[in-house]
């Protein structure tokens, strides 16, 4: 498929997305080519089973098909090897633990990685929950949790009294036999809340204050991480992080940062401060726990959860996926458009976010999330093991040589095959920023008003060379919808008539040496910031930038001048 048609695709699945919230019983026809092209994104590199949820009958506002990745395989491989997995007995598993989480939100596995389940899930339900989905709701809703998802029942000590805390071993237990299914050990909870309470009532519970301590075999982390709420302080802000922080004295957050000193140890963090650390460094450093979790044990998987799991679950989810996606250690075959696709409808859109309401709110947590890969861009957030660095002897701002970079696994460096004309390289001859650039190299760094987006095309020289990604140095390097000035050397194929304006040309004499030098861009770092440079553009053409008619709920109606604002249309812009 060409850009086009991957950016068409993108932009119907923002416009779908932005229309209402997904229900697995009722789809759309663009929701069923949504879910499509995810099953041939998965099957691009993984073997895979499909739990089947067609009429929302394990829960409404998951996928209709859901994908149990089995192994890594290769297209060539997939007819070598049979599936290992009894379908039918985790579709059981899955159907009889569904009661025990809030909104019927199971733990439900989404990524892969070195063999091991990373899960997401809503939080554990109450007493009312529970009883009001064997009851009356439950049952004259057809099985949708529809009907129940806000209901709010409180949890009651009663239950416990009378006997029926037998109900809780019961469903519980439940629970337990399918992460155990599924080999987790790691339950990281992100609630700010011991239980999610409203109008004075216990509405749902939690694994660390679970009474009957059901779940002290696995190894549970409290990492409080503020709702959706607050992200739209974050839009007030005109899309700026830093100095944003969450205020921890706020009557219902009893929740402590709680993990265990075999997790935090090694990390050279100072939890003790973390109520003082704003939205980026809370965000930085919870994703370098949950890396350091998954590297840190190779056998046991990790779940991760909130309250409802369709707001800071998929934050989280979405940033492991695309981390690891961008050290080539998953999904080594997607393009950067490909893996933003897969993200954005799975992760997401099919997990049932509230998009459309998110959005009227202000509440901008979802594109937080894609606009946070900038924060994330260098090796202190890799999963690989080896790192790329810099020969000793090259100044500091010089490229890695190819001749290190090469010398390092396929795993351990990503995939270098496996970036599209999405990216581009600058090779160089000698190690200096700008130094002699070889005539055979060209780089595009375009954008064109609000369809802004950044095409790298792929370049080859002989060796000896270097590579380096091309950056505008100056403080408003990343602003969107600002014209780029990038650096390019002569190409038969240059598209000059149509960008002549954009670009400093060089002939075959060496370019000036600009008077800053320009840092090195590690692949990691590529791949991130181009998926961030796609995201931004279809956002800014489907969501941000035009005016939708307002849904009952009255979505999208005050976002467009708040937007053209933050991605600076309008005055200075805090979103790069």
């Amino acid at each position: 498929m060409d850009e086009l048609g991957r950016s068409d695709g993108l932009a119907e699945l923002l416009e779908e997305f932005s229309r209402a919230q997904f229900r697995a019983k009722d789809p759309s026809p663009k929701a069923d080519r949504i879910e499509r092209r995810c099953l041939e994104l998965f099957g691009k590199d993984y073997c895979y089973s499909v739990i089947q949820n067609a009429n929302g009958e394990l829960c409404s506002h998951y996928p209709r098909q859901i994908v149990f990745m089995e192994y890594e395989s290769t297209e060539e491989d997939k007819n070598m090897y049979e599936s290992t997995v009894q379908v039918s007995k985790l579709q059981d598993l899955v159907n009889r633990s569904k009661m025990a989480r809030c909104r019927g939100r199971f733990a439900c596995p989404v990524i892969l990685y070195k063999g091991k389940h990373i899960c997401r899930s809503a939080t554990l339900a109450g007493w009312g929950e529970l009883y009001g989905r064997t009851g009356y709701n439950y049952i004259f809703s057809g099985g949708s949790d529809d009907a129940w998802a806000e209901s709010e029942v409180a949890e009651d000590d009663v239950a416990a009294r009378n006997g029926d805390s037998q109900l809780f071993d019961k469903v519980r237990g439940h629970d337990i036999k399918l992460l155990r299914y599924l080999s987790i050990r790691y339950i990281c909870d992100l609630m700010v809340e011991n239980k999610k309470v409203k109008f004075g009532l216990n509405v749902t519970s939690s694994e660390k204050v679970d009474k009957a301590q059901r779940y002290a075999d696995f190894t549970l982390l409290s990492v409080p991480y503020p709702g959706c709420e607050f992200f739209k302080e974050y839009k007030d802000r005109d899309y700026s992080a830093e100095g944003l922080v969450f205020n921890w004295k706020q009557d219902y957050v009893d929740a402590p940062l709680n993990i265990p000193t075999t997790l935090s140890r090694h990390l050279n963090i100072d939890w003790r401060e973390y109520q003082r650390w704003d939205l980026v460094k809370q965000t930085q450093n919870y994703l370098k726990l949950l890396i350091h979790i998954i590297n840190g044990d190779d056998n046991s998987g990790l779940l991760v959860h909130c309250i409802s799991g369709w707001d800071r679950t998929p934050l989280f989810i979405s940033l492991l996926r695309l981390s690891l996606w961008a050290d080539g250690m998953i999904h080594s075959s997607l393009e950067p458009a490909e893996i933003l696709y897969l993200t954005v409808a799975y992760d997401w859109f099919l997990f049932g976010h509230m998009l459309v309401d998110r959005l009227s709110k202000g509440e901008e947590i979802f594109f937080f999330c894609f606009n946070f890969l900038k924060h994330i861009t260098s090796d202190e957030f890799s999963s690989v093991g080896r790192k790329v660095r810099r020969k000793s002897s090259q100044p500091r701002d010089a490229a890695v040589s190819l001749e290190d970079f090469c010398m390092l696994k396929r795993r351990d460096r990503g995939s270098a095959t496996s970036l599209s004309s999405d990216f581009s390289v600058i090779t160089e001859d000698s190690p200096g920023a700008f130094g002699s650039l070889n005539t055979d190299a060209a780089v595009d760094f375009v954008t064109s008003g609000a369809q802004s987006q950044a095409v790298w095309k792929r370049t080859h020289i002989s060796s000896p060379q270097t590579v380096a990604w091309s950056r505008t140095p100056s403080s408003a390097e990343e602003r969107l919808f600002q014209p780029a000035v990038s650096v390019e050397a002569k190409s038969s194929s240059s598209s000059s008539s149509n960008h002549s304006e954009l670009f400093l040309r060089a002939g075959s004499s060496p370019l000036e040496v600009p008077q800053r030098r320009l840092p090195a861009q590690t692949e990691r770092a590529a791949r991130l910031e181009s998926v961030r440079s796609i995201f931004l553009s279809a956002y800014s053409s489907t969501i941000g930038l035009k005016s939708v008619s307002a849904s009952p709920s009255g979505a999208i109606g005050g976002l467009l001048e708040q937007f053209a604002r933050g991605v600076g249309l309008r005055g200075p812009s805090n979103i790069v």
